[in-house]
């Protein structure tokens, strides 16, 4: 069959790669795609958040199945464009986004399916969310209401920072995102994800995974997209995950099925656990990134018929073969990153790296440009590997993010650091 992949990050690379190895992926195309993907299959320069124009290139290319990577398309409904051209999509509706696309939904979802989560309130104004603020206190975690890249987050452990958050999301840092702010209390814990099938109405659990969100080691200083993340999460036992399917995931899927506006893709969980005890603390619509990066070197080529299963409403019938394995990836970032960087440095030591089933670098924000491979983002590359051990895994991903020469990056020593 013909697949065609939307989007341009590592998230997307791993995506590509693990469904490449399937039989049944007869042509892959990705669109816009990276220097790193344009090394292993077709790319094409189409504007992802147009649905009409992914529509007619979907025509033009016999593409039988799209698999939307980022959640932009996704709350431009370029799924539901998709689908009413008869084009098989994996991805939920403008409206089932919603769970990624506002928090504010999202609570009201989970305060009418009664699941644990931080209690809240939001605000469309600086003046009563400061009120609010210097009335309960700190800490306090401040949110952009809207999509912001996964930077429109403030854990504010006293009011100075709370307040400065209120008013530097209501003063346009995060553009239309910050039209709304939603204050959460504050939640003590274990972070972990979950990621979750959904076909509307069966739920499929495909792995769970560690992030590391702020940029610096020992998880200090700002948040950013994610350093890095391992798989699976040892926190995530049999017990809790029970407990995540039965309280937080089965609820949500039943209260969207409720509402006429039923869950279709991938269900990132994003979790508080603390004595056993988890609570949500954000629904992404999709794969995590880097998270992803992990759970594709972990899945495989059976990515691809679980997708399927997915978007054809037959999940029901799927199951994951899980080897007993580990994976981790280290994500190689722009010196400045997530504040303001320079565009353009290349970038050394790729070529002959080790490219197998368990070492891959996926690219991330990369261009070629004049023969070599330049920097263009914040987030640039994903060093990941796979092994029996977490160990195993981590110093295969450290010898391959050693091995890139680029003085203008860097990249965190201690990714897994909370399990090892």
């Amino acid at each position: 069959m013909n697949i065609l992949i939307l989007g341009s990050g590592g998230r997307e690379h791993s995506l590509a790669w693990a469904i490449q190895q399937n039989p049944k992926c007869d042509r892959l195309i990705v669109a816009p795609g990276n220097a790193g993907i344009e090394e292993m299959c077709e790319t094409a320069a189409l504007d992802i958040e147009d649905g009409n124009a992914v529509a007619e290139f979907c025509h033009e290319n016999t593409v039988d199945f799209v698999v939307i990577g980022p959640e932009a398309p996704l709350a431009a409904g370029v799924a539901d464009r998709l689908r009413e051209a008869g084009i098989l999509t994996f991805g939920p509706s403008a409206e089932a986004a919603q769970l990624e696309a506002s928090k504010k939904f999202t609570k009201q979802v989970c305060d009418a399916a009664l699941i644990p989560t931080a209690g809240w309130c939001s605000f469309t104004a600086a003046a009563p969310a400061r009120e609010y603020i210097e009335a309960v206190g700190a800490p306090r975690v401040i949110k952009a209401d809207g999509l912001a890249a996964g930077k429109g987050v403030v854990v504010a452990m006293d009011e100075p920072t709370a307040l400065a958050a209120i008013d530097d999301i209501f003063a346009g840092a995060f553009g239309e995102a910050g039209a709304e702010v939603v204050i959460e209390d504050f939640m003590t814990g274990e972070e972990a994800s979950l990621f979750v099938l959904c076909d509307g109405e069966n739920v499929l659990p495909v792995g769970t995974a560690q992030d590391h969100k702020r940029v610096g080691e020992g998880d200090q200083g700002p948040n950013t997209g994610g350093m890095g993340a391992y798989s699976p999460a040892p926190i995530l036992d049999d017990a809790v995950m029970a407990k995540v399917m039965d309280e937080i995931v089965k609820p949500t899927v039943a209260e969207m099925a409720k509402r006429g506006t039923p869950y279709q893709g991938v269900l990132y969980v994003g979790l508080m656990i603390e004595e056993g005890e988890p609570a949500l603390v954000e629904y992404n619509a999709r794969f995590g990134d880097p998270e992803c990066q992990v759970l594709m070197m972990r899945l495989g080529a059976q990515v691809l018929d679980l997708l399927l299963a997915t978007a054809e409403g037959r999940l029901s019938e799927a199951q994951v073969n899980w080897a007993d394995d580990h994976a981790m990836t280290v994500v190689l970032a722009t010196e400045g990153y997530p504040g303001s960087y320079a565009k353009g440095s290349v970038i050394g030591g790729l070529d002959g790296l080790p490219e197998t089933s368990t070492q891959m670098v996926f690219h991330a924000g990369t261009t070629a440009s004049g023969g070599a491979i330049t920097a263009t983002g914040g987030r640039v590359l994903n060093a990941t590997a796979r092994g029996d051990t977490l160990q195993e895994a981590r110093d295969r991903a450290y010898a391959l993010a050693e091995a890139v020469d680029w003085p203008e990056g860097f990249y965190r020593k201690d990714i897994g650091w909370r399990a090892l």
